[in-house]
């Protein structure tokens, strides 16, 4: 029996089971329940074992490296441990042992029970492993690794062990992989780590891998792929791509620490090397500058000519019938900034043609401007001043210039994707929906203060010195024209004060000094003056305390024209002069901007009720009590928009 007993626990079939790990009925009454117990769980243990070694074999037929690599260190961890165990046991028998023979001649079905007694907890996690591996059709290499690790955290050390080498040759398979993405570029036909687009495809990263490390697997990987497929002048050394190697080599995802340090230094390789040989300094200074021009509203002829371009757009489209023509959509905006640019110097700019507008709420019919006040101030907490950049009402002042949400979009094509991210160009798409609805109601301001001095002077022809109109409503008349003026004089100060600080004290600054640092031309000495002669403003405050400090320390290096700009720097330059854009222009103190946005609808709507009235705040001299046949009482009308202009003064 003791021969049989090890025939099973090896694998082999047995009269003594007939089906599962249940003792065969015949020979239960011939045994002692302590015998039979014995049998019983020896035989749940051969049933276990056969179990996984049959679900192996049909596992290491699967398409998967990862599965086919999980099985191979399966079985090898079965053949010598569990098997090798067996083979231990018989010889052990066969050379009567003291510690399982007893007297020489007799072997406790106990004793061969304990010593297999340490393999019930790690078959019994076997046979759940291997039964939740068959439960699904495909595995990727990401919830593998993931479901491997969680199951491997737990207190019994043999299981631990066991799932831990398993889930070690599962990721090294999959680090082969990875090196294969960052290193070379190339992905695999089974089971790859990106699409063709080299975007990260969901499974292929497990989740022990952080999000920075995420971004930068695809940064990576993108850019040595990208290079390579372009046939670039120039590739990425060997020298580096076998310190790449060597560096991912002595690292698993398990332990998160080292592999993101491993990670970030290859990142950091490859984006100097980017910066130095691919994404040169000309092509980053043409694109910030491009950039400022466009949404920072540098050009003023063109954003002035947008302006106006929209709002020609919108009174076209106003003057149709209803129908689809009468639709404005993002073709048509488009269009107009093409138009925008003839006569101005963006009209032969190749920049120009990554601009696009876009409209996220779909084609609208166009709208005029609100003649009441719908737009109440928000109530701000004083602890809630100021916001993080990420947290900023992206969709306050884009709704300004068309009247439903539009927004600016610079199309990156690659290599200049490397450098400018989407969070900077929703930053950019920000700075531009801010300014150009500053500018858009300090035109319409200066367009009603022009209207209303025409009809000063023309009213002036027949009134002499005085307004005109009859005894009754001659003081009116006069209080109200001088309210009107007086309404158009603060905003026009406001708006003169508010732009001038932003276009020269923040942009202009801020673009300078970007400008300067890019082209390393910092001046070194005490006596030189920074930006011709003016003071350099210090950084603004932000949440982002380190970034200035880069900053500092970049304009340092750059003092020295031996060393280049690396493509770190570069980065941490270009995210400090946006956030202290953002920072100037006010953008990031929500009880301003939800102060300011409520001053421009006021000013539109001020402007919107002047051209309404024939772009006069007084009515025509005679125009009263005409138009129904006397009914209407002399003075009337000037009442009416009296108080229309004293709750705008107000």
């Amino acid at each position: 029996m003791i021969a049989e007993v090890l025939l099973v626990l090896a694998g082999h079939s047995s009269s003594l089971f007939p089906t599962d790990h249940t003792l065969h009925p015949s020979f239960t009454p011939l045994l002692h329940p302590g015998e039979r117990q014995c049998l019983e769980s020896l035989g749940l243990i051969a049933f276990r074992y056969r179990k996984i070694k049959a679900a192996s074999i049909r596992l290491s037929r699967s398409s998967s490296r990862s599965i086919c690599a999980l099985c191979a260190t399966l079985s090898h961890i079965l053949r010598d441990e569990y098997e090798s165990l067996v083979i231990e046991t018989e010889a052990k028998i066969l050379r009567r042992d003291a510690n399982l023979v007893a007297s020489g001649s007799f072997v406790p079905l106990s004793s061969i029970r304990a010593t297999f007694s340490e393999w019930d907890a790690p078959l019994t996690a076997l046979s759940s492993l291997v039964e939740q591996l068959e439960s699904e059709k495909h595995w990727r290499p990401g919830p593998l690794i993931d479901m491997l690790l969680s199951r491997s955290h737990t207190g019994v050390y043999r299981v631990a062990d066991i799932l831990s080498r398993l889930s070690v040759a599962v990721q090294r398979v999959w680090r082969t992989q990875l090196t294969a993405f960052l290193v070379h570029g190339s992905l695999s036909s089974v089971d790859p780590l990106a699409s063709e687009s080299y975007a990260l495809l969901d499974g292929s990263i497990p989740s022990c891998v952080s999000a920075q490390s995420r971004e930068s697997i695809a940064y990576v990987g993108r850019a040595i792929g990208t290079v390579k497929a372009a046939k670039w002048q120039k590739q990425l050394p060997r020298s580096l791509t076998a310190s790449h190697t060597a560096v991912l080599e002595n690292v698993l995802p398990e332990d998160q620490h080292a592999f993101d340090l491993a990670i970030s230094q290859i990142r950091t390789n490859v984006s100097e090397w980017l910066w130095l040989n691919v994404l040169t300094q000309k092509d980053v200074e043409d694109a910030v500058e491009s950039l400022a021009n466009y949404f920072l509203l540098r050009n003023g002829e063109f954003s002035l000519s947008v302006i106006r371009e929209i709002e020609r757009l919108k009174l076209s489209r106003l003057t149709l019938r209803s129908g689809p023509t009468s639709m404005i959509r993002e073709q048509d905006l488009n269009l107009a900034l093409l138009r925008a640019s003839l006569g101005t110097t963006a009209q032969h700019d190749p920049a120009l043609t990554h601009l696009r507008f876009s409209l996220p709420s779909g084609p609208l019919r166009p709208l005029l401007p609100s003649l009441t006040n719908t737009t109440p101030i928000p109530p701000t907490s004083p602890s809630s001043s100021s916001v993080a950049l990420g947290s900023l009402d992206h969709h306050l002042f884009t709704s300004h210039l068309l009247g439903t949400p539009l927004t600016l979009t610079y199309n990156v094509a690659w290599p200049l994707d490397l450098f400018l991210h989407p969070a900077d160009l929703n930053a950019y798409a920000d700075l531009f929906a801010y300014l150009s609805a500053l500018r858009k109601t300090h035109v319409r301001i200066q367009s009603c203060w022009t209207s209303l001095s025409n009809a000063q002077r023309a009213r002036r022809r027949w009134t002499g010195l005085g307004e005109g109109g009859t005894t009754e409503d001659l003081e009116l008349r006069s209080r109200s024209l001088r309210c009107g003026w007086g309404i158009v004089r603060d905003m026009e100060w406001f708006l003169d004060t508010l732009l001038g600080y932003i276009m020269m004290d923040v942009v202009d600054v801020e673009f300078r000094n970007l400008k300067e640092i890019l082209s390393k031309k910092v001046p070194s000495g005490p006596d030189d003056g920074a930006l011709g002669g003016e003071t350099p403003i210090p950084p603004l405050s932000t949440d982002h305390s380190s970034i200035p400090q880069v900053l500092a320390s970049s304009s340092a290096a750059s003092n020295s024209t031996s060393s280049p700009l690396d493509f770190t720097t570069l980065r941490a330059i270009h995210t400090t002069y946006l956030d202290r854009l953002l920072t100037g222009c006010l953008l990031t103190n929500q009880t301003l901007t939800s102060i300011i946005r409520p001053i421009l609808d006021i000013c539109e709507r001020f402007v919107a009720q002047v051209e309404r009235w024939g772009g006069d705040v007084l009515p025509a001299l005679l125009f009263e009590g005409s138009l129904k046949g006397g009914d209407e009482k002399v003075g009337a009308m000037v009442k009416e928009r009296w108080l229309v202009v004293a709750e705008i003064n107000e």
